[in-house]
């Protein structure tokens, strides 16, 4: 199985444990002389089921990134890289809409009211922006090329 395969089935194994969870919540006490839609318990052990799954996936998603080489490092290693990327774009361009006054109702009525006067030069931002964009990117490009040709460990 590919990383990207295994990725994938963590997801909907997650999703199903969420819908099992919701379903068991639903059956769990139901009215005297009316039974359940559904056997809560049997929904329970399902789940549990489902939890041993999920708990493997992610071992076998985490051994397999964390020694496959990409790069300068290892998956493991670019995954870091992307969420850090992330923020650090984030922090910049809210950093320039704050600058830039977006959001912000700022009219004067006279005057003599005060300006706002801004701390930040926005256009250094917005390009600081647009390069962080360009390398989450590239980043995450080279994770997706490394799931769909990376086999999972076992």
């Amino acid at each position: 199985m590919k990383l990207a395969e295994a990725l994938a089935r963590r997801t909907d194994t997650s999703r199903r444990i969420e819908q099992l969870r919701a379903r068991i919540a639903d059956n769990a006490r139901y009215q005297e002389g009316e039974p359940p839609s559904e056997n809560a318990a049997e929904l329970l052990t399902e789940a549990e089921g489902a939890l041993d799954e999920l708990e493997l996936l992610i071992r076998r998603i985490n051994a397999t990134n964390s020694a496959t080489p990409l790069g300068n490092g290892t998956i493991t290693d670019a995954l870091a890289r992307r969420d850090v990327l992330r923020l650090r774009h984030a922090l910049v361009t809210n950093s320039a809409n704050a600058a830039a006054g977006k959001n912000q109702q700022s009219y004067r009525q006279l005057r003599s009211e005060l300006m706002y006067v801004s701390a930040l030069t926005v256009r250094p931002l917005r390009e600081r922006a647009d390069n962080v964009a360009r390398e989450l990117r590239e980043v995450d490009l080279q994770i997706q090329q490394a799931n769909w040709t990376t086999d999972l460990i076992a």
